[in-house]
């Protein structure tokens, strides 16, 4: 077996780590969009309005942007292990809570709450980049990113079929809860096997985990404003939820909601100071430094890729049952298309990656995503299924190699900070879903899928930018020797 090559066949060492990981993230991916499929029942039980069900849509992925970061930030502080094991214990309990919910108020809540699971995505990244190096860290990632996001499809495929399998009105419910029981169980199962590093290796941390650290001056107004889409995407939530839309949240709460957002931005912004005030003091030794540029642009990349998977496997399956008049099942099975795809899209965009160039294979697959959602945005009642789901299918493939040619990157810009570079990027997917599901629930699905697609063009003149990883990174020991990791 070649250098470049993983023997997926194994379970030990760092394969063993691939399996445990993305199995994880699987489970995460299952419980976050466990309602989707599902969401048919959950309109009849509830007598919930199309725009009720839109707003379930978008406040699913909303905590997510927040919750990315945080979790960025704790996973390089106290390790993967330990992260993804309390995200999968709390996410089992969010999921029972939304299973026994009586009100609409109660449905919102609680996913609201269940955002927080999808900040798995993140703990797993830095995971696969400390066991696996730059040779293969497109392909292990691409595999555990994939593989992990089938999730979702495996929920559309699985759950309306254990619903009716429970029987009755609450079968739905049942079916919700059974996935929380099989997450519990798994937290137990990676927190006992599961270890952030292979044996005698380093695990760097960040020198402080308030905010990224930047290396000149120019990084730093650059970061402050990568930050300002993200709580913008919250605010464009809280005025979807506010009395001039669906009427959710009182007048008082939505301004103060307003509030506390714009006072977390400067919060932020404080500490962005505190971490990287000492650039406009002294300059960054050259060996230590990066572009931050690098980070902004797989920020935009992974909005527009990642963001439209999300938003795409929200409301596909509805799409499906109302364009072509088919059951729920039925239509829940065929919208699994989008992320089946997953199981070998993701890992051939970080394999790509690895093989013929980091810029021009992310180059190339946001073209064919561009193309491909331009597709999609032809496709009504007067296709014939078959074609509708053919084109539904080879347009996740573009979508999800790039989520893998992002990712493919993301480990390779600083060891230390990989937590939270993927936080930031991993929040940009969901800023992306936020303002695609927005833009969904004022205009047709066919202009919804224009929409995604005008956006990757302008992504695409953004990532011409993006430096290709090369040479070396430094990384500095508690005794203060440097260390030279090869990111080529």
């Amino acid at each position: 077996m070649s250098e470049s090559k993983i023997n997926l066949l194994s379970f030990s060492g760092k394969t063993r780590t691939l399996h445990l990981t993305w199995f994880a993230f699987f489970l995460s991916f299952m419980v976050w969009f466990n309602h989707a499929p599902l969401m048919a029942s959950i309109k009849e039980a509830f007598g919930l309005s199309a725009q009720e069900v839109k707003a379930l849509l978008i406040i699913n992925v909303a905590l997510t942007i927040p919750a990315r970061i945080i979790v960025g930030a704790l996973v390089d502080k106290v390790g993967p292990r330990i992260m993804f094991s309390s995200l999968l214990f709390i996410s089992s309990f969010l999921c029972f809570f939304f299973a026994l919910a009586d009100s609409y108020q109660m449905l919102l809540a609680t996913r609201f709450m269940l955002g927080f699971v999808g900040a798995g995505f993140v703990i797993g990244i830095r995971m696969i980049g400390e066991w696996f190096p730059a040779r293969q860290v497109g392909l292990a990632e691409g595999i555990y990113g994939g593989w992990g996001n089938f999730g979702s499809a495996a929920a559309a495929m699985i759950l309306p079929t254990i619903a009716l399998l429970y029987g009755g009105e609450n079968g739905w419910r049942y079916a919700i809860a059974t996935t929380g029981l099989i997450t519990l169980i798994y937290s137990f199962i990676y927190y006992k096997l599961a270890r952030n590093t292979p044996k005698g290796s380093t695990y760097f941390k960040p020198k402080k985990s308030a905010a990224m650290e930047v290396t000149s001056k120019g990084d730093f107004f650059l970061y402050l404003l990568m930050n300002i889409p993200m709580f913008a995407a919250l605010s464009v939530l809280t005025w979807k939820l506010g009395p001039n839309n669906l009427s959710i949240l009182p007048g008082t709460l939505t301004m103060a909601i307003y509030f506390g957002l714009f006072t977390l931005y400067l919060y932020q912004a404080w500490h962005i100071w505190q971490v990287n005030g000492h650039v406009f003091k002294e300059d960054v030794p050259e060996i230590h430094r990066y572009k931050f540029r690098q980070v902004a642009i797989l920020d935009l990349a992974y909005m527009v890729t990642f963001g439209s998977e999300l938003a795409v496997v929200s409301m596909l399956p509805l799409f499906f049952m109302e364009t072509f008049e088919i059951s729920m099942v039925t239509a829940g099975l065929l919208a699994s298309g989008f992320a089946f795809m997953n199981l070998v899209a993701r890992p051939s965009g970080g394999f790509f990656s690895d093989k013929f160039g980091r810029r021009k294979s992310l180059t190339i697959l946001i073209s064919g995503l561009a193309v491909g959602y331009f597709v999609l945005g032809n496709i009504d009642s007067s296709w014939p299924l078959a074609l509708a789901v053919a084109a539904t299918m080879a347009c996740s493939f573009f979508v999800q190699a790039g989520e893998g040619a992002v990712f493919a990157i993301v480990p390779l810009v600083k060891r230390r900070m990989t937590g939270q570079i993927a936080g930031m990027a991993g929040a940009y997917g969901n800023v992306g879903a936020v303002i695609f599901l927005t833009v969904f629930s004022f205009v047709s699905p066919q202009l919804f899928f224009m929409v995604i697609a005008a956006s990757a063009l302008v992504v695409l003149v953004a990532v011409q930018f993006l430096d290709e990883p090369k040479g070396h990174t430094a990384e500095v020991l508690e005794d203060g020797t440097v260390q030279m990791i090869d990111v080529g």
